[in-house]
């Protein structure tokens, strides 16, 4: 099939120094190219909601209750934070 695109200047530069390096044609390679994207696994995007559990200790009891302060400031310092929430 013929199709029409607009390609980069640069770009075109390249394809066609491609093509010559590797004696094939442009149409060859850009049509692997498309193979190559279009056959990989689509990218798994993020739904909200589909987001990992934070981190845990303690068979899952909190580390600390992030509306507490001093109990925040006490786990991201030296200190050990209070008991869990």
């Amino acid at each position: 099939m013929r199709v029409t695109f607009d390609i980069d200047d640069d770009l075109m530069r390249r394809l066609r120094e491609e093509a010559a390096r590797r004696d094939s044609t442009m149409s060859a390679l850009v049509e692997a190219g498309l193979r190559r994207i279009l056959d990989e696994p689509p990218a798994r995007t993020r739904i909200d909601g589909d987001l990992p559990p934070l981190p845990t200790r303690n068979a899952g009891v909190p580390r600390v209750d992030v509306a507490d302060r001093d109990a925040l400031e006490a786990a991201m310092g030296d200190e050990e934070p209070p008991g869990p929430v």
